[in-house]
Order: structure tokens, then sequence, then C-alpha cells
């Protein structure tokens, strides 16, 4: 094995301890993962993040094409999520420069990148930050490589995250990198999680960005765990204007994966006709907006994902 290569048993090997809380599998991408991480944390400390790295925009998209890593941002936010370091040295890694060559990037991307040249690949460099940083649980990707999204769209075929997003009018989405794998350590967390939550955030570029990796897709469909859908607190104007909470579980079902419950705020979007999955899916709604009502309250979030066994 090369110097820059971690060994996958190693990784694999750090199983939540089973006294601390169940084992929980969230799997998304962006700031919708990360308040799902914000909360889970609160009831285990036997949590694994599955990451899309699908993002090409930004910081993150510059770096991936320079440096042909995968996407580093929302595995830094992600990471920062479930940090026990202090609160100024979390700030300083989610820094925005805003001036000269390093206009635009973002410290902790920059820390990720530079940790996957000096000695790591890039799921060590993830787990060498995730020791700086003192997290709870871990953070993985949810592919061994960079990722490029398509999207069948009003307007067509569409590739690129967020040429996707722009375009809206999303029917489906999928990876044109052929040769992409899901991390052997994702699809063991997978195969022994307890629970598994899938979201909040934008349904298509990344809930169902992450799951677009079939090795992930087909390990989370034969799992035994609990599957959990958690819906965005409203509909999302640029992937999900006036879809109602049905609408999300048909979407998810439009590729393959199916969800034992799904969690929903209706003060912010209407359930629509859920009875017909009434056979296989409970319903759990309940109040999860923040008092801004524009993000999910970590401490309701964590009681209505703890009800859950």
């Amino acid at each position: 094995m090369s110097p820059t290569e971690t060994d996958p048993s190693s990784v694999a090997s750090r199983q939540p301890d089973p006294a601390s809380g169940p084992a929980v599998v969230a799997i998304g991408g962006g700031h919708g993962l990360a308040a799902s991480l914000r909360a889970i944390r609160r009831f285990t400390d036997g949590v694994t993040a599955v990451v899309s790295v699908a993002d090409d925009g930004g910081s993150s998209g510059r770096l991936r094409d320079l440096y042909h890593v995968p996407a580093p941002g929302d595995i830094r936010r992600c990471l920062l999520a479930l940090a026990n370091t202090e609160a100024d040295v979390n700030a300083a890694l989610a820094h925005r420069f805003t001036e000269g060559e390093l206009n635009g990037h973002v410290a902790g991307n920059l820390l990720l990148t530079a940790l996957t040249q000096t000695g790591h690949d890039f799921i060590g460099a993830i787990h060498q930050l995730g020791t700086m940083l003192d997290i709870v649980g871990r953070v993985l990707p949810n592919a061994d490589g960079p990722v490029r999204l398509t999207a069948t769209t009003d307007s067509g075929q569409v590739s690129g995250q967020v040429a996707i997003k722009e375009a809206g009018g999303i029917h489906s989405v999928a990876v044109d990198t052929p040769d992409v794998a899901c991390p052997k350590p994702v699809l063991d967390a997978v195969a022994e999680a307890e629970v598994i939550v899938l979201g909040p955030g934008s349904l298509f570029t990344s809930v169902l960005a992450a799951l677009a990796v079939d090795e992930l897709r087909e390990a989370v469909e034969a799992a035994t765990a609990q599957t959990v859908y958690l819906c965005n607190l409203r509909p999302e104007p640029s992937e999900t204007p006036d879809y109602d909470v049905a609408r999300h579980i048909e979407a998810l079902h439009a590729h393959g994966v199916s969800v034992d419950h799904v969690i929903y705020d209706p003060a912010g979007m209407e359930p629509g006709n859920l009875d017909r999955f009434s056979a296989d899916l409970t319903p759990r709604p309940a109040a999860l907006a923040g008092a801004n009502g524009l993000v999910h309250d970590p401490e309701l979030l964590a009681r209505a994902l703890s009800e859950i066994h």
C-alpha cells in the first residue's frame, strides 16, 4: 500500500460504541445534512455522515478542477457540525476569503485539500481533519472520487450540479462518472445502521445526488435499518416549487429509494396524498422550524428523530 492510501479497514473499524446510542447513518449534502448532524449528535455518538461530493461550484468546484479531488465543501460543513473544538476555530475553518488569489475560497476547503496532497487519500484527509476537530462520529464521502451529476430537466439533459440547480424543472438525476464506487466503510456503516436518515436539503442536487451512486442506493435499499426521509421545511423554488410531501416521496421512489418514515413540518409544507403510501410509510408531522422559521431547530429535530427505533 502506498503512503498516500488509507487502509479501508482502519477507517471501517471505528465503529460507534453501542453504549453511546443507536448507530445512525445520515446521507445528503450541503447545509441540510449539517442540520441533521447537529440534531443527531444530541442523542447518539454513533453517527456516520455520508456526504455527496458532486458540488462543482464555488471554492469546491475550483479545487476539484485544479487538483482532481472530490468536492471538499460539504464535507467541511459536516465536520464542523460534529466538531467539539472552540467556536473561533470553527469560524476560522468556515472563513471565506474575499480578496486576492484566494478570493472565494474557504479556509477549511483549502486545509482538507492540503491534507489530501500531503500523505493522505481523501478519506484519510477527512479522518485527519476530523481528529483535529475532535468530532463526534465519522464523516465519509459517498464516492471514492470526483462525481459529475447529470439530470433530465424540462430543458433536456443538463450536466453539473450548479447548472442543474439553475436549470430547474428537474425530473431525475444520475452520475455520469462510470467508474465511481462507494467506499467500503460507507457500505459497512449502512449495513450495520439502526436508523438511516436522508436529508433535509435540495431534493435532487443534495439528497438524490448522494444516492445517485448505485452501490450506495442499493446498500440503503438492502439495509435492515429504519429509513427516514427528513423533508425540507417548505418548497424550494429552484428545485421543488409547489411540491408537497407526497411529491418528495414520489421522487424518491422514482429513483429507486423507499423509506419507512417521513418527518415534515405541516406549518410549512402540505402533506399531499400520503395515504397511498400508508402500507409502507409512516408520516410523522411535527413542529421543526427554528425561531426564524427558515431552518430546522436542532432540539426539535433531535426529538423527532430519536423517537424512531
